[in-house]
C-alpha cells in the first residue's frame, strides 16, 4: 500500500505563486505595470507550465520604490521555490521573475 497522493491544479499553483511573491517586502503588486488594457493584451501576470512532475513559473511584478531590485527578485524566487517544493510537493524546474515597473 502506498501513501496518499496529491493532485494540484494550475489554478492552485498560480495562486500559491501569487501569494508567495506578494509576501516579499519590496513587491508592490504581482502584475504588470500600466493600465488594465495593457495587462489584458500582454497576458496573465503568472504563467505556469507542468512537465514530467516539474513546474516552470514566470511571474511579472511591480516593485516598491526604494527597494533594490536584485535582492527583491532573489527573495521572490526563494519564496516561490519554497512554496512549490515544500508546500505543494512539486519539483521546481525554473522561476523567471520580471520586474515590469516600480511604484504603486
Amino acid at each position: 500500500m502506498s501513501g496518499p497522493e496529491l493532485s494540484v491544479g494550475k489554478g492552485v499553483i498560480t495562486e500559491m505563486v501569487r501569494l508567495a511573491a506578494f509576501e516579499v517586502p519590496g513587491v508592490a503588486r504581482v502584475g504588470r505595470r500600466g493600465p488594465a488594457w495593457r495587462s489584458f493584451l500582454a497576458g496573465p501576470a503568472i504563467t505556469t507550465q507542468l512537465s514530467d512532475g516539474g513546474v516552470r513559473v514566470r511571474v511579472w511584478l511591480v516593485a516598491r520604490p526604494g527597494h533594490a531590485l536584485l535582492p527583491v527578485t532573489r527573495h521572490v524566487r526563494a519564496a516561490i521555490a519554497a512554496t512549490i517544493e515544500r508546500m505543494l510537493g512539486l519539483r521546481l524546474d525554473s522561476v523567471t521573475v520580471t520586474v515590469d515597473g516600480v511604484g504603486g
